[in-house]
C-alpha cells in the first residue's frame, strides 16, 4: 500500500519486485539444480547463481526511500515511525516465525523466542528449514529501522559527509571482524557488520538524487545502462571467483564484496529512478502490484518451492541444467506471485491500513 508519508515512486516498487525475482531464480537454481555449490562454470549467469544479491538490493532501497522520507522536512517521530515498520513486516514475519517453531517442535527451547529479535545470528529457528530461511534478514532490516531517525536527524543536519564517515568506521570493522572471525564470509552475508553500509550507501543516493536531480534525470539512461552493465560485470565475476558457496569460508573479497554490491545497486537505483522509463499501461501496473507483494513473495517462495518438489517432482525436460531451470522458473513464478497475493491481501494488507503518519 502506498505510504502516507511520502509521495509514491512506482519505480521503487518495480526495483522490489526485481529484488525479490533475483532471490527466487537464485533459489530455484540452487535447490532443484546448483546444490548449494559455486557454479563458475556459468559465470555469465552470476546474477542468478548468486541471486542472493537481491537481499543487498532490498536494503539499498530501505536506505533511498526512508532518506527521501527524511529529506523532506519535519521532523520524524520515533515511536510512530517504529510502530508503522513494526505493521509493515511483524505480522508476516511472526506468521513465518511460528511455523519454524513448530516444525522444529523437539528442540524448542523457551529461550528461542528471543530470535524473534534476532532471526539472523546463532542457531535461529528461522534458519532450520529451507521453508522459513528466508526470514533471517528480517532483524538487519529492523535494526536499520531502529536506528534510522537518528541517523536522517544527523544527515539533515551535517549533510552527505555524516553518511561517508559512518562507511568509513563501517570499512574499518569489517577489515577487524574478517581478521577474528573463522567463518568470515558468512559472517559478512548475514549480519549488520557486512549489511550497515549498504543501507548507507542507499541513504547516501537519496541524497544525490534529492540534491541533483535535474543532472540525473538528463543522463538517467545513460547511468541505468552503466549501472545494468556493472551489475553484470560484477556478479559475473562473482561467480567466478568468490561465489558464498565457497569451500573456502574465510575469502578476503568478502571484505568489500557487500561494498561492491551497495554501490552497483545505488548506481541501478538511481539511474532507473532518473531514467522515468514509460512502460505500456498494463506492464507499468503489473510491475507495480509485483512491487506491493514482493515481501509475501519473498517469504514465501522457500515453502512453495519445497512443497513442489517434494509432492510434485522437478520438471527436467532438457540435457542442460540452464534450460532446466529457466523452464521450472517460468512454470513456478505464477504460481508464488498468486500465493503472494493471497498472503498480501489476507496477512499484509489488514495491518497495512492501521499505520499513520510519522512526519511532524
Amino acid at each position: 500500500m502506498k505510504s502516507l508519508n511520502v509521495a509514491h515512486m512506482p519505480a521503487l516498487d518495480h526495483l522490489r519486485l526485481l529484488a525479490a525475482l533475483l532471490v527466487f531464480a537464485f533459489h530455484v537454481f540452487h535447490f532443484y539444480f546448483g546444490q548449494w555449490q559455486p557454479a563458475p562454470y556459468a559465470a555469465a549467469l552470476g546474477l542468478i547463481t548468486e541471486g542472493h544479491t537481491g537481499v543487498a538490493l532490498f536494503f539499498v532501497l530501505s536506505g533511498f526511500l526512508f532518506m527521501c522520507i527524511g529529506l523532506q522536512g519535519g521532523e520524524i517521530r520515533y515511536g510512530a515511525f517504529i510502530r508503522n515498520r513494526f505493521l509493515r513486516i511483524f505480522p508476516l514475519f511472526l506468521f513465518f516465525f511460528f511455523i519454524a517453531i513448530s516444525v522444529g517442535r523437539d528442540v524448542f527451547r523457551a529461550g528461542d523466542v528471543l530470535y524473534v529479535f534476532f532471526s539472523n545470528l546463532g542457531q535461529a529457528p528461522t534458519s532450520g528449514s529451507f521453508i522459513t530461511g528466508a526470514a533471517w534478514t528480517i532483524s538487519v532490516e529492523f535494526t536499520f529501522y531502529l536506528v534510522f531517525p537518528f541517523l536522517a536527524r544527523f544527515v539533515r543536519a551535517e549533510g552527505a559527509g555524516y553518511l561517508l564517515r559512518l562507511i568509513a568506521l563501517m570499512a574499518l570493522v569489517k577489515l577487524a571482524a574478517y581478521g577474528v572471525t573463522e567463518r568470515s564470509t558468512h559472517m559478512f552475508y548475514s549480519t549488520l557488520v557486512g549489511r550497515f553500509d549498504q543501507f548507507l550507501w542507499g541513504m547516501l543516493a537519496a541524497v544525490l538524487w534529492t540534491q541533483h536531480r535535474a543532472w540525473f534525470e538528463r543522463h538517467g539512461r545513460v547511468l541505468l545502462a552503466l549501472a545494468v552493465a556493472l551489475v553484470w560485470a560484477a556478479t559475473s565475476w562473482q561467480a567466478r571467483f568468490a561465489s558464498h558457496f565457497s569451500p573456502d569460508p574465510r575469502q578476503a573479497a568478502w571484505v568489500v564484496w557487500g561494498t561492491v554490491e551497495a554501490l552497483m545497486w545505488s548506481a541501478l537505483v538511481l539511474g532507473y529512478v532518473s531514467a522515468r522509463i514509460a512502460w505500456p499501461t498494463p506492464v507499468a501496473r503489473a510491475l507495480e502490484r509485483g512491487g506491493e507483494w514482493s515481501y509475501s513473495f519473498y517469504l514465501w517462495h522457500g515453502l512453495l518451492l519445497y512443497v513442489l518438489q517434494r509432492y510434485v517432482g522437478v520438471w527436467t525436460p532438457f540435457g542442460s541444467v540452464a534450460l532446466n531451470a529457466l523452464v521450472n522458473f517460468a512454470v513456478l513464478l505464477p504460481l508464488a506471485l498468486g500465493l503472494a497475493a493471497l498472503s498480501y491481501t489476507t496477512i499484509e494488507r489488514p495491518f497495512l491500513r492501521l499505520r499513520g503518519m510519522y512526519r511532524q
